[in-house]
């Protein structure tokens, strides 16, 4: 059904404008739903906006979103990390590229027009796995 499929997945608007679809799993779609209830109660509902604003844009920015990011990294215990939306999306990429995801479906995901910036990835996978054996092999002989 249309309610089903819409539960499944959200519209994201990246870079340029471009929209592209990214799938919910169940405990996405459960935070979701509290989270669009929580909006209805506070009288913030009825929006198109998951994470709406009082801004121009009428939606939580990338910059906005990354300063809370910060902030709730460092009320985490984080202070300094290297927190910020792209590296969530690192971390996206390269867990779903280590657990065997196909490249094609990351490049999707990403919003990525070109396989090759979507390869960059592997690339950083591979130089990871390197240093793991070189460090980690028994028989590496520490060169």
């Amino acid at each position: 059904s249309a309610a089903t499929t819409r539960e499944r997945f959200l519209i994201v608007r990246g870079k340029g404008d471009k929209e592209r679809l990214v799938p919910l799993n169940e405990a996405a779609r459960l935070a979701a739903r509290a989270w669009l209830e929580a909006l209805n109660e506070a009288g913030q509902g009825g929006t198109r906006w998951l994470f709406p604003s009082d801004g121009e844009s009428g939606h939580l920015t990338r910059q906005a979103f990354g300063r809370e990011l910060k902030a709730l990294g460092g009320a985490a215990g984080l202070p300094g990390a290297p927190l910020s939306p792209h590296v969530l999306r690192h971390a996206f990429a390269s867990h779903l590229l280590q657990n065997g995801a196909d490249l094609r479906v990351v490049q999707e995901l990403l919003g990525h027009a070109d396989i090759a910036t979507t390869q960059i990835y592997t690339h950083v996978l591979d130089e990871r796995l390197k240093s793991m054996v070189r460090d980690l092999h028994p028989l590496a002989d520490g060169e």
